[in-house]
């Protein structure tokens, strides 16, 4: 019983309701729940083109905004306000959410996390050699990439179809390659998403690169935690609201931490910043989709906290480690 008794296990549970409602809802509630969805503003990676899902993430409205309403600025001389209006109520709705969970967001509901990490189990029972933490080199390499995906597949190219400069298969460049479209999709047995489009070399292209990046993703999954969570372009869009968020992880480090790396290897996205002596600090990171692995497996007592607003909900301590640890050992043998 102790080992369904942990933070990891309730989050795997949430993560599984959210799962179900995300990819399934407006089939499952139908009786009082219309195809229309409950918000298209979701700080996580659930797609729109899934007919029969609940909600969808806040990056496909946001890429037609850039084309269709903010591009207007530059061709039809619109007025300013009219032009992102849509746009300011996207990020506002967006920013809210964030009020409320901050970036748990990616670590407790997003079904494209759930569904790695649901394929990293596998790999675990499998047999297959787990990869470890990768090094500060790597991931100072790695951690560009979302914003350059942000920039220019959220923003930048969706602009630029808009005024007119690109052809329109860029309105929606990241919803035409994102393997949440693929998986989402795919789990309501609709295989539509899954082709090669011979329309132009565009549709072609984006089309190939979407269903070689869902490849990779299950593949590398198998036995890297997280790989496309680290390049997500939400971390960067969530990152512009973290500030405001009540849910956050906060450190009071001490000098055991200079010496001692267990978050580091606890956390799947290997934010080594996290490691840090701090100061009653927040240390929300632009990576950190606040799993609360580093709380489970800090063995210090109340260096590592989950805090909402003034409350402190979760605290490191060394008997939580112990069992912890036991039970991770437990899973992998």
């Amino acid at each position: 019983m102790d080992k369904l008794l942990t933070v990891t296990a309730l989050r795997r549970v949430i993560q599984l309701t959210a799962f179900v409602f995300f990819v399934y809802g407006a089939t499952i509630f139908a009786t009082f729940y219309t195809n229309d969805k409950l918000t298209q503003n979701l700080p996580a990676l659930s797609c729109a083109y899934d007919m029969k899902g609940g909600d969808f993430c806040a990056l496909i409205p946001l890429q037609h905004q850039m084309d269709h309403r903010v591009s207007g600025i530059f061709t039809q001389n619109a007025k300013v306000m009219e032009a992102l209006i849509g746009t300011l109520i996207t990020l506002g709705t967006f920013a809210i959410l964030i009020l409320l969970l901050n970036k748990a967001f990616c670590g407790w509901l997003c079904p494209l996390g759930f569904f790695q990490e649901t394929i990293s189990m596998i790999g675990t029972k499998l047999g297959i050699t787990q990869m470890g933490s990768f090094s500060r080199e790597t991931i100072n390499k790695i951690r560009p990439i979302k914003w350059f995906i942000f920039l220019f597949l959220v923003l930048i190219l969706p602009l630029l179809t808009g005024i007119g400069f690109l052809g329109h298969e860029w309105g929606n460049p990241f919803c035409s390659i994102c393997p949440s479209r693929i998986m989402t999709t795919t789990m309501t047995g609709d295989m539509s998403q899954v082709y090669i489009s011979q329309a132009n070399w565009g549709y072609f292209a984006l089309s190939l690169i979407a269903d070689l990046l869902f490849g990779l993703m299950v593949a590398l999954a198998l036995f890297v935690r997280q790989p496309f969570c680290r390049i997500c372009p939400m971390l960067p869009m969530q990152t512009l609201f973290k500030k405001i968020g009540l849910l956050r992880l906060v450190k009071n480090g001490n000098s055991h931490c200079d010496t001692c790396s267990s978050c580091v290897k606890a956390c799947p996205m290997d934010i080594y910043e996290i490691q840090n002596q701090a100061e009653n600090k927040n240390i929300t990171h632009t990576d950190c989709t606040l799993c609360g692995r580093c709380v489970e497996f800090c063995p210090h007592d109340g260096v590592m906290n989950f805090k909402y607003g003034p409350f402190t909900i979760l605290s490191s301590s060394k008997e939580s480690f112990k069992k912890r640890t036991k039970i991770d050992k437990w899973w992998k043998g």
